[in-house]
């Protein structure tokens, strides 16, 4: 929020009172409560100009602490069967689960994205699933292929994925179109050749096939 934006709240909160767009003199009283969340350590923004000083204590009267997901691992294979229920159902596709090598490789991630970040990724994997569980060469190339991947993380006869195709979840773009831009960088990075690109996207060509159909790629 720009400093500008934050000094009018701070002056709502402060004076319980707002002016409508296209009011030059009456102004409305509000009776509100104020729930604000973020992600960034505020204090800091303080100091580096970005938030006012004035408006985080107005704000910070309660301050509650929610921990990333990172923080509670137990609550993962809740929240992995949960998601995998919901994208079964929503690509009408018969995942049941997740074999236990494949939550092994989703517990030892970090989960910079929190929750949202893990709902991206079960969909991506059902969306790739071809049997009833999800397994490892389900999942996202970044998820499988970390800086230090665990030997059973490394998808088999896959090659390393250049870093331009890995894909950023959270960026507000759907599954679908997500796939859809990774198959076609795939395919653009060698040169139309499918044998190499299923093998930089570290699925079976037979896969790569049905996936270039589903989004009209052939």
């Amino acid at each position: 929020m720009p400093l500008s934006t934050q000094a009018k709240l701070l002056r709502v909160l402060q004076n319980r009172e707002v002016q409508r767009v296209g009011s030059l003199t009456s102004s409305r009283t509000v009776d509100v409560r104020v729930v604000a969340a973020t992600n960034h350590d505020l204090r800091e923004r303080i100091i580096q100009k970005q938030v006012r000083e004035d408006l985080f204590y107005r704000l910070s009267m309660v301050e509650i602490h929610t921990p990333g997901l990172a923080e509670r691992p137990e609550d993962l294979p809740l929240l992995e069967t949960y998601f995998t229920q919901q994208f079964a159902v929503q690509y009408r596709k018969p995942v049941r689960g997740i074999t236990q090598r494949a939550q092994i490789i989703l517990a030892r991630y970090g989960w910079p994205g929190n929750v949202r970040e893990l709902q991206n990724v079960i969909g991506h994997a059902c969306m790739m699933a071809a049997g009833d569980k999800i397994d490892i060469h389900d999942l996202p190339q970044y998820i499988r292929n970390p800086a230090a991947p665990p030997a059973e993380a490394k998808a088999p006869h896959a090659e390393p994925m250049p870093q331009e195709l890995a894909g950023a979840p959270g960026d507000g773009v759907s599954l679908d179109e997500r796939e859809r831009r990774l198959l076609a960088k795939a395919l653009e990075k060698t040169s139309g050749n499918q044998a190499q690109a299923a093998r930089l996207l570290g699925i079976t060509r037979d896969r790569l096939r049905y996936k270039m159909k589903k989004f009209e790629l052939a």
